[in-house]
């Protein structure tokens, strides 16, 4: 699937209705450079999971989790440089749990401990505010 966002609401609502589509266990991968808006997405992911919680990014932490009506595992794994770094810390273990959606930005970082059925989500920017986001088919 390919949409172009106009704004931060818009690409909130594809991340939403995309969430719409989710039945657990699913890995999804953002990419795209810094600003692109992969925490915006995730935002609007967790909207359309019934989160409330406001979602913020775990650049620090690496991992965040909340609950809605399925759960949302949020990683941001900027900071790691390999998968032995992400399944040292323990993030491996919360890949396709069956009651959360795991999201991971910048997972290209960590690309040889990512399941082979990881949903690929590719933002790009385009200029004047517009973003054309990816959404490889499941």
């Amino acid at each position: 699937m390919k949409k172009i966002s106009t704004s931060e609401k818009d690409t909130f609502g594809i991340a939403k209705a995309f969430a719409g589509t989710l039945k657990g266990g699913e890995t999804i991968v953002l990419s795209g450079e810094l600003g692109a808006g992969k925490t915006v997405f995730v935002k609007g992911l967790a909207a359309g999971l019934g989160i409330t919680d406001e979602i913020v990014s775990p650049t620090f932490a690496l991992f965040n989790e909340y609950s809605g009506r399925l759960g949302l595992c949020h990683f941001d794994v900027y900071r790691l440089s390999s998968g032995r770094e992400a399944y040292e810390a323990g993030l491996t273990e919360q890949f396709g749990r069956q009651d959360c959606v795991s999201c991971i930005e910048w997972g290209e970082n960590i690309a040889s401990v990512l399941p082979a059925d990881a949903i690929e989500v590719k933002i790009t920017y385009l200029g004047d505010g517009k973003r054309k986001i990816e959404i490889a088919d499941k």
